[in-house]
């Protein structure tokens, strides 16, 4: 398929830099197949969900990815350099995105945070690019390795803002827990899984009263989520892979609503890929623990997933064009026209979409 059959026009001024104000105070659009769009808000969510189905959401926590700091190479004098961790290999190395990318050589060394010279190395990470794909990732084996390592990347780094957001204002202190869903636990992404954004403790009381149950499943989202896509048909496109675990526990708790005629529902894109990723061609969702790169356009047959929340997406994105399979093309084009005309706030920190499989 064409790229371009999945552009559309949006204003800059429906990008949303904060988020709503409480949480769950952000709109909804629901998109029911063959039934006009509602526009609802989050916090009806109890309402638009029966007894017996299952909210799925990802409890990975966002670390401060983005690290600054200067390349060292011989006897040339440093320049600045900018990270963005993407995906954890081992201990010690992580694959990352780095500007600019082009003065960038195996055998460098990188000096992240503080790098004026002191007596001790506090505020400092330094690390060695190993290797340099073709497909803009290098990789960094870092000094220090494991819980170091972390604390010390907490330490540098700072919450890595969309580049939609961050081209319009600077990261501040509020983001560290604005771009941090509820459900946080597990170190490991450099996104936020945004469509988590906007829940609260009430919220998730309310839901557990209308008999709604609550699934956890991890995907640590990279960098990758942030890059465009550059080709012009989409059978040309590579997806970056990430990590992600679906217990066992939790895949037979799934199984068993879907045997018992509950709908899963999933509380954003990066928790449907996971369960996409971990259910069969018989619709039986298996343990995972590992990699995924599933790329999802329309023609796709879902297997396991049958409600989508998620928050509205880029134009040509691959996200775009995951809900153009899920709810189809037509129907988010007109979705997306009304959202737009609504004044409904776009991307991250912005409003969402209930999405019913079509």
């Amino acid at each position: 398929m064409k790229v371009s059959d999945f552009d559309f026009d949006l204003p800059n001024d429906r990008i949303a830099l904060r988020p709503a104000s409480p949480r769950d105070s952000a709109r909804l659009l629901v998109v029911r197949p063959g039934a006009p769009l509602e526009d609802r808000l989050v916090r009806d969510l109890p309402e638009l969900l029966q007894p017996g189905d299952a909210l799925v959401f990802n409890d990975t926590r966002v670390i401060p990815a983005r690290l600054s700091g200067e390349r060292h190479r011989d006897h040339l004098p440093p320049i600045l350099v900018e990270a963005t961790l993407h995906h954890r290999d081992s201990p010690d190395v992580w694959s990352a995105f780095m500007k600019p990318g082009k003065r960038i050589k195996p055998g460098d060394r990188i000096r992240f945070g503080r790098t004026e010279d002191g007596a001790c190395n506090l505020g400092r990470l330094e690390a060695t690019v190993q290797a340099k794909g073709d497909d803009g990732l290098v990789i960094l084996r870092f000094d220090l390795s494991g819980p170091m390592l972390d604390d010390a990347i907490r330490e540098v780094g700072v919450m890595p803002l969309p580049p939609y957001i961050a081209a319009q204002r600077p990261e501040d202190d509020r983001d560290r827990s604005d771009y941090q869903t509820v459900f946080a636990e597990h170190d490991g992404s450099v996104a936020a899984p945004t469509a988590g954004l906007h829940f609260t403790p009430d919220l998730l009381e309310r839901l557990a009263a209308r008999g709604v149950s609550t699934h956890a499943v991890t995907l640590h989202v990279g960098a990758g989520t942030f890059l465009p896509v550059k080709v012009d048909d989409t059978d040309d496109h590579r997806m970056h892979s990430e990590w992600g675990e679906v217990a066992t526990a939790t895949a037979a708790a799934l199984n068993a609503v879907h045997a018992r005629g509950g709908r899963i529902v999933c509380v954003g894109t990066t928790s449907l890929r996971l369960l996409e990723s971990a259910t069969g061609e018989d619709g039986v969702i298996q343990p995972f623990h590992g990699d995924t790169a599933i790329f999802i356009t329309p023609g796709y047959r879902f297997r396991a997933v049958d409600v989508l929340m998620t928050n509205f997406h880029l134009p040509r994105s691959t996200l775009f064009m995951l809900i153009s399979a899920f709810a189809g093309t037509a129907q988010m084009k007109t979705a997306y026209d009304h959202a737009v005309a609504g004044g409904y706030r776009f991307y991250s920190y912005g409003d969402g979409s209930l999405l019913f499989r079509a």
